[in-house]
């Protein structure tokens, strides 16, 4: 195998550094700095598994060391910058370090999820990228024009409730789709669906000239909510 297997290992590293980068950035008020490094961090997420299936590079160090990288990327670093725009909109006390709940309960899902044998080819509760995305989307979303982000921003109450929410989502047993396609795998029809329609509205984005910042918070709005409904509508297919 060689150096190849390694590969894989080294992207995972690049992740961590994304997020660690993204942490010291967010405490200098850089935000939107911050936001770029965690999309970094969230395409060496993707490239480092690509790399193991390609190169058939897996190993149990390879498992711990993602886990390690992700609770900082998309852990702690989507905390801090909650906690971080709470304090520079003038939300300060208690109510400010609630978003904290977000990098312990991305520490309990990432755990769960290496002894969890159920969730080869999907999910059980939200993946800790998707919360982490959500929740930087909304900042910079917020800070780049986007009238609806900044009047949530602005709310006392929607960052500690919206925390919260996402905290309970990570540990909940409601299935979320994988994006990663895998040969065989009965659910690429349901991944197909959504990434159309993640594209389509991407499009009319575009092309109504909403500012792009606007994309990856409805996207990853959109997979929050795609898999809630699936999961309604399966408890009612099962009472029938």
């Amino acid at each position: 195998m060689g150096i190849t297997k390694h590969i894989p290992n080294s992207i995972t590293s690049m992740n961590l550094l994304c997020g660690a980068l993204g942490v010291i950035f967010t405490f200098r008020g850089e935000l939107n700095i911050a936001f770029y490094l965690m999309i970094g961090a969230a395409v060496c997420d993707f490239l480092d598994g690509l790399a193991a299936r390609t190169f058939k590079a897996y190993s149990d160090m390879g498992k711990e060391l993602d886990s390690l990288a992700d609770l900082i990327s998309f852990g702690l670093l989507p905390s801090m910058m909650l906690h971080r725009r709470m304090i520079e909109g003038g939300m300060t006390g208690f109510a400010s370090y609630i978003p904290l709940i977000i990098v312990i309960f991305s520490a309990l899902r990432l755990a769960k999820f290496n002894i969890d044998d159920r969730q080869t080819e999907n999910f059980l509760g939200l993946p800790t990228p998707a919360c982490a995305m959500w929740c930087a989307s909304l900042i910079y979303a917020g800070d780049n024009g986007i009238s609806s982000g900044t009047e949530l921003l602005h709310n006392h109450y929607f960052i500690p409730v919206a925390a919260v929410v996402l905290a309970l989502l990570l540990v909940c047993e409601i299935p979320m789709i994988s994006i990663k396609f895998k040969k065989g795998s009965i659910y690429n029809k349901t991944r197909l669906t959504f990434l159309v329609t993640c594209v389509l509205f991407a499009t009319v984005c575009l092309l109504l000239k909403i500012h792009w910042s606007f994309i990856p918070l409805l996207i990853f709005t959109l997979y929050i909510f795609h898999n809630l409904i699936r999961f309604v509508l399966t408890i009612f297919e099962k009472k029938k």
